[in-house]
């Protein structure tokens, strides 16, 4: 089957934690084993066991002190400490997971590490060397998504993310259990260029035309941005966002197919 391994990134607050969580549990539930493992020097509380813990190498609290810096300075030098110590502790750590493991990695909410630093690129990069399947699921909080200048911005962070870390990418709306029956929401899932051009147009003024329109036709024409609704609360939302990532990294497809042997006796039986 392979190692495989989650990406979990997007803003801050928008509920990577409590996805990962979620996954977590889910898989006990249905007696898969997952692995959560956490990324983010800032983190302090955690609802789901973690398997190993970035922290063990470095914090922000330290960075911050030692360093004379302030929480984002601290985060981006924790995570350059990080991509230095890839091949030793993040190796040592890693080999602790063999064949069959599959790894939620719960990463900071700084946007700007996977659009444009090295970090995460080269992290990635590291992975797949190691013959880790890598999928990137970036997290979007679906009340960001019902105003629609915040969901094209929403939208090309995702796409940025995706050409930059050049992984099988899903995109997940979080929060679904605030939003339900929301058709503002549901508009957006699978983004069409019409709706958005008519919506860009009702928010921003004439001079804009030009420029909603372009905006509009990249995000159809690329048609590489669509979104999987996660409700938290429901079992079934929850196995189908898992599906959608399993499938997008082909997790499972080498499992062997159990197929009973046929017995011609066993017909006769039957038509008995």
């Amino acid at each position: 089957m392979g190692k495989h391994a989650q990406i979990v990134i997007g803003p801050a607050g928008c509920g990577k934690s409590t996805y990962c969580h979620t996954i977590k549990s889910h898989c006990d539930t249905i007696g898969r084993a997952v692995h959560v493992v956490n990324l983010d020097p800032a983190a302090e509380h955690f609802e789901y066991p973690v398997s190993f813990d970035v922290r063990d190498l470095v914090t922000v609290e330290d960075a911050m002190e030692e360093l004379n810096l302030g929480p984002n300075g601290g985060l981006m030098y924790c995570m350059e400490f990080l991509e230095e110590n890839l091949e030793d502790w993040l190796a040592e750590e890693l080999d602790a997971y063999g064949e069959e493991d599959y790894l939620i990695f719960d990463c900071p909410g700084q946007i700007e590490l996977y659009s444009h630093m090295s970090m995460f690129k080269n992290f990635v990069k590291y992975l797949q060397n190691q013959a880790w399947s890598v999928c990137c699921v970036y997290m979007i909080d679906a009340q960001f998504v019902t105003d629609v200048p915040k969901f094209i911005a929403g939208t090309f962070q995702a796409l940025a993310a995706m050409v930059h870390l050049e992984t099988p990418h899903i995109n997940v709306l979080t929060k679904m259990d605030l939003m339900k029956d929301s058709p503002e929401v549901e508009r957006f899932l699978i983004p069409d260029a019409n709706d958005l051009m008519y919506l860009l147009g009702e928010s921003t003024g004439p001079r804009f035309r030009r420029l909603n329109d372009a905006v509009a036709s990249v995000v159809d024409d690329i048609s590489l941005v669509s979104y999987v609704p996660l409700d938290i609360n429901d079992e079934e939302s929850v196995a189908d966002a898992l599906l959608h990532i399993d499938m997008a990294f082909q997790y499972g497809e080498d499992n062997e197919v159990k197929i009973k042997d046929f017995d011609p006796e066993d017909e006769e039986d039957d038509d008995e």
